[in-house]
């Protein structure tokens, strides 16, 4: 079979690239050698946002007296949350698989090699292979939980993502080693359903790619919430040869035994590049990402990467836009290349973390001028209505041109808060731009105005 277009993955990356091509008129054909959606739809980002959820309503009934409600008998069902993660997904990964036949895409399920010619050698669950030509072929096979050598998962005492997501029993205890985004939601989505809960982080703060002040503060509200929270920590060894594991963790204090029902490994991700064809195609691959171009050509002609196997941040949403940036370039759009410095980065654990572009100590690094302007939530109306008046919003201005230069946000629903800065960044908005427009009160977006003003000494709720 021949195609315009053939697309290796389906998730983020792999089938918004598919539809876009469909819209703009190939004929187009995907392969996966698992679920549509891939990783982030059925094992990762959605339903883990479920469970995240279930955890938060669990709370809120925990908590029903401060909103002046009586709940008695307040019980969680461990299975039942996570049934109702997974319906979620395949609720989802069967809306995927109505976009291929609303948008004419051909599905094909196997695993897939590149190989010379523009050629796809594809072999089924049942060994039976078969070959497919396209004219571009575009690689988005993801990646999958990285391994450190000591702590070599089981899939029983020593997991990834993949099986804390789908745990059948709830366990009494868990060690959580990486607290980046996934590290941190599992942390706070097991100690919110009663699990004692241990985080450690290799680095000096938690969520260690975000803003110092936002780190803090989310290791303050995580060992209030009953985290016990270990950073410039590192596990050197472990043992699951007894009925629990045990871990032995180098601390700035000494050395130190743990021991937990439970191992959760969360220091990210390794990309799915190895037995793909790469080296008999002749593309060229670094540190273990394939090298490409602004609009993700390979060094072969007419062979494409895109999502967590390239460089840039490894989340859903880049994936999805190199994707349509990929295929309208294919196509002969014009199209710009995407800006990797305003790319939004979300952490879904309460409370939520939201943040774009530089934090302070970047911003100061590159020896620039800067002015920067903080809002707490705790003086926010809408916030202390809700009951959610943790965390704040902090931003980061260009004192010489006014350029916004970074924000970064902790608290209830900073997630869905988020996009209006990166919005604003992308039109070269300016400060005083953000003051003088008027934004609805009593909200919690009301605080990005506010820390706004703060930056340029108009701040009125502080």
């Amino acid at each position: 079979m021949s195609y315009d277009v053939i697309i290796i993955g389906s998730g983020p990356g792999g089938y918004v690239a598919a539809i876009r091509a469909s819209q703009l008129g190939m004929k187009t054909a995907i392969v996966e050698r698992a679920e549509l959606g891939g990783i982030c739809l059925n094992w990762g980002c959605i339903p883990t946002k479920a469970l995240l959820k279930s955890a938060q309503v669990y709370e809120y009934l925990m908590h029903a007296q401060e909103y002046g409600l009586k709940a008695s008998g307040v019980d969680k069902d461990f299975g039942s949350v996570v049934k109702r993660s997974r319906d979620v997904a395949g609720k989802m990964s069967k809306g995927v698989q109505f976009l291929m036949k609303k948008n004419k895409i051909e599905v094909i399920a196997g695993t897939a090699k590149v190989k010379p010619g523009k050629k796809i050698q594809v072999k089924s669950a049942d060994g039976k292979e078969s070959t497919l030509e396209a004219k571009h072929i575009i690689i988005a096979t993801g990646a999958r939980s990285r391994e450190l050598p000591t702590l070599i998962q089981d899939g029983k005492k020593i997991i990834g993502y993949r099986e804390a997501i789908a745990l059948s029993v709830q366990p009494a205890s868990m060690i959580v080693v990486g607290s980046g985004a996934i590290g941190s939601e599992f942390a706070y989505f097991y100690n919110a359903m009663g699990t004692k809960v241990t985080l450690i982080e290799f680095m000096p703060n938690i969520v260690p790619v975000e803003d110092e002040e936002v780190s803090k503060a989310l290791e303050k509200s995580f060992t209030r919430q009953g985290i016990k929270v270990m950073t410039s920590s590192e596990v050197t060894a472990s043992d699951t040869s007894g009925s629990v594991c045990k871990v032995t963790v180098k601390t700035p204090k000494g050395e130190e035994k743990l021991e937990a029902e439970v191992i959760l490994s969360a220091v990210g991700i390794t990309t799915n590049i190895e037995n793909i064809g790469l080296e008999e195609t002749g593309i060229l691959t670094d540190k273990g990402k394939i090298l490409v171009n602004d609009f993700y050509q390979t060094n072969i002609p007419g062979y494409y990467a895109i999502g967590d196997i390239v460089k840039g941040p490894a989340l859903a949403h880049v994936a999805s836009h190199e994707g349509i940036t990929c295929v309208e370039k294919i196509a002969g759009l014009d199209v710009e290349p995407i800006d990797y410095h305003n790319i939004p980065g979300c952490t879904y654990c309460q409370p939520e973390i939201a943040s774009v572009g530089l934090t302070e100590k970047a911003a100061k690094e590159k020896g620039l001028d800067i002015k920067t302007g903080k809002f707490p939530f705790s003086a926010s109306g809408k916030a202390s209505a809700a009951g959610t008046t943790e965390g704040f919003v902090k931003v980061i201005f260009d004192a010489k041109y006014g350029e916004w230069l970074g924000c970064h946000m902790i608290g209830a629903n900073v997630t869905e808060m988020i996009a209006e800065v990166v919005t604003a960044r992308k039109l070269e908005t300016t400060g005083y731009e953000i003051i003088k427009t008027i934004h609805p009160h009593p909200t919690m977006s009301e605080a990005i105005m506010e820390a706004v003003a703060a930056a340029y000494g108009e701040v009125i709720h502080i």
